[in-house]
């Protein structure tokens, strides 16, 4: 809605003027109407707007997507949806700018709003207010990108969008403070500035955290000058004023990124996994002038959260039932005892402090629907996998039940599960978290559509045949991944079973590395002190086998087995029709000394491969299965290689014999052949590998 401006009462000043005797005034009158008419003029391109919405009953906002307005007039924006982004515009364009090419004017928002999430412990979802060119976002992708950019377009200066971030989510890969943050975005959703939620008090000037997804109604200001083109953004809780100090601020001419004369504003909700609603309660704006104040006692109910209220006909019924209660109490004692034995978990006094990482057994047998057969996903040595849908928030899960037997080191194993349940990766399966009942374990984990990579590389009846360039982009995801777990996370973490199976695939068929069962974690700049050795048949380090003493190298010789494996279409070690073991490495080094490696990759593939990359992948195996750890390369380098940053090493067939024969000399040949022999007989039988580095 718009004021009368006060150059309309400027002008009906001059109308009084225009009553002075036209023969003595009319050379005056008409200078002064010709200058009054010019600024009445320019001063009127700029009339300043505002708009107040106190509720959304009577609005004619602009919907797209999932969002809704309630019965209640609360605006809506995820409508509870998983799959669909939210937009709500403001119905018509702003002019932003008093004339064409002119700068971009002061102006001022006041949003309420609230984010509810059913399982407050678990991080998803989000929301953000936006000034763009135009409505359509057709192209934009949820989750990171707020339903409004995407991978491709993510920093494009012609994006022309202005967006302050309400991020319940860290993306390490795009520079997120925390879990909990505002950000000042300026074509990117990585922000220019950002902050931990929450606001500064007028007295005193302490900084009080606020929760995001808390489930509770706060206010929200975003103010830019015109002339220091500064721009500040406030958080406050739903009853207490505007603070005086913004939370985060930043100089950026807005000039420079808003296109044209106009512009849309309004609110974008993004999709996730996780039952996550986003709603607006009220939202005014005002252009070179501070938004007007919502009033709160106006403003629509948020719904309500919490027990129900007890029933007034139960409180007069109870007394008179006491008899009856008292004959069924044997009954109902025998059932209470028999339900709590069913749902019974181990819990001791040290797991309190684990608490949002812990599931109920109630919910995971619900999910699961009693871990029946028709819900099981694999079975492996560790354990059962079921496919399962949380209760309430209708997430989809992988829960792997797996049994212990001691309550030795379960402290020390369940303080590592939670930390690498903080892990935040996209080639890394989400650990979300355990439970224990009797001698079971559980683990949680984000639930994968397209099962393990073994199905479609070993199990041709069963799944389809991965082409070369869906096998290379996996490989690349799993070397991203394990040199985040390595090098890039706040601790070294060492995963202990890599290999195929325990290889994800996504909806869209990237590789994630899963099932952190066997993994362990360190400090960097310390030594792993686990000397228990578990792993798998045919992935397992030399060094491993005689000392038990688990490392990032390691993992190394694991990935180039898979590296082996995902090139070849075949396991490690097969039994042949004469039931003697095959080990694949044996083959590969043959066919690589009779200068026929390219014969080793899966036939399936029809030759229809690349031949570079294919050679890229089987040498790069070869020098990760190296026999002596600090001959392998690192996971840095093994990326550098598969990027094409660095040249792979040359193979040379001397250096290796010299090597076995010491390792040999040194720990005795039987312990040699014992511990690895298939790599012992290979290579120093045919020749030797150059050293990564």
């Amino acid at each position: 809605m718009k004021r009368l401006h006060p150059a309309c009462r400027l002008l009906s000043c001059s109308l009084q003027v225009t009553r002075m005797p036209a023969m003595k005034h009319a050379s005056f009158l008409q200078r002064f109407l010709l200058l009054l008419f010019g600024l009445i003029i320019t001063t009127l391109a700029s009339s300043d707007d505002q708009f107040l919405f106190s509720g959304f009953n009577q609005s004619s906002l602009t919907l797209d997507g999932c969002a809704v307005v309630t019965d209640a007039g609360l605006l809506d924006l995820s409508n509870g949806t998983t799959a669909l982004n939210g937009h709500a515009f403001y119905p018509t364009p702003l002019q932003f700018r008093k004339s064409p090419g002119g700068k971009v004017q002061s102006f001022s928002v006041n949003v309420v709003f609230s984010i509810f999430i059913a399982y407050q412990d678990l991080r998803a979802g989000g929301m953000a207010f936006f000034i763009a060119p135009a409505t359509n976002f057709s192209d934009a992708q949820g989750a990171k990108y707020f339903g409004l950019l995407n991978e491709k377009n993510n920093g494009n200066t012609r994006n022309h969008i202005f967006m302050v971030e309400l991020d319940t989510f860290k993306h390490v890969e795009l520079q997120d403070i925390d879990d909990n943050h505002i950000g000042i975005d300026i074509n990117s959703v990585i922000s220019l500035e950002s902050n931990t939620s929450g606001f500064y008090e007028d007295e005193g000037g302490a900084f009080k955290s606020m929760m995001l997804n808390g489930n509770e109604a706060m206010q929200l200001w975003v103010d830019y000058n015109e002339s220091d083109t500064q721009i500040k953004v406030t958080l406050a809780p739903i009853n207490l004023p505007k603070p005086s100090r913004p939370l985060l601020s930043a100089t950026y001419d807005l000039s420079t990124v808003l296109s044209g004369s106009a512009s849309y504003i309004g609110f974008s909700s993004v999709s996730t996994l996780i039952n996550t609603r986003q709603y607006v309660m009220g939202w005014s704006f005002g252009m070179n002038q501070p938004a007007p104040s919502i009033d709160i006692s106006k403003l629509p109910k948020l719904p309500f959260v919490g027990p129900k209220a007890q029933s007034k006909l139960l409180m007069i019924v109870l007394p008179i039932a006491t008899a009856t209660l008292i004959l069924s109490m044997g009954t109902l004692v025998t059932l209470v005892v028999r339900r709590r034995l069913k749902y019974a978990e181990v819990r001791e006094d040290w797991e309190g402090e684990f608490g949002p990482h812990r599931f109920s057994y109630k919910d995971l047998f619900h999910a699961t629907g009693g871990f029946k057969n028709k819900h099981l996903l694999g079975e492996g040595g560790f354990g059962k996998v079921y496919k399962g849908v949380l209760p309430l928030s209708s997430v989809e899960i992988a829960v792997k039940r797996m049994s212990h037997e001691s309550r030795q080191g379960m402290k020390e194993f369940v303080t590592e599960v939670v930390s690498i349940g903080r892990l935040r990766h996209r080639n890394v399966v989400q650990l979300l978290g355990y439970c224990r009942r009797k001698s079971e374990l559980f683990l949680v984990y984000n639930y994968m559509p397209n099962g393990s990579l073994d199905k479609y590389l070993h199990c041709e009846d069963h799944r389809g045949i991965l082409n070369w360039g869906q096998r290379f982009r996996i490989i690349k995801g799993i070397a991203t991944g394990l040199l985040y777990l390595h090098e890039k996370w706040e601790k070294i973490i060492i995963h202990r079973d890599i290999k195929a199976s325990n290889v994800l695939l996504d909806g869209e068929m990237n590789g994630r590395l899963g099932d952190f069962g066997l993994a362990r974690l360190y400090d960097h700049g310390t030594d792993a002190q686990t000397t228990h050795m578990v792993g798998t048949k045919g992935y397992l380090a030399p060094e491993l086998l005689r000392t038990g003493k688990a490392s990032p190298l390691t993992d190394v010789f694991a990935f180039g087995m898979f590296l082996l494996e995902v090139a070849c279409g075949q396991k490690p070690v097969k039994i042949n029709a004469e039931g003697n073991e095959v080990f694949l490495v044996d083959w590969v080094l043959e066919h690589w000394n009779n200068e026929a490696l390219i014969k080793t990759v899966d036939t399936r593939l029809q030759c229809d491969f690349s031949i570079d990359e294919a050679c890229l992948v089987l040498k790069l195996g070869l020098l990760c299965l190296h026999p002596f750890p600090s001959s392998r390369p690192r996971m840095r380098e093994v990326k550098q290689y598969l990027d094409g940053d660095m040249p792979l090493p040359e193979l040379r067939k001397t250096e290796l014999s010299v090597n076995m024969a010491a390792l040999v000399k040194s720990n005795g040949p039987n312990l040699v052949i014992m511990s690895y022999p298939q790599i012992t007989s290979s290579f120093c039988m045919i020749s030797g590998l150059s050293g990564g580095r």
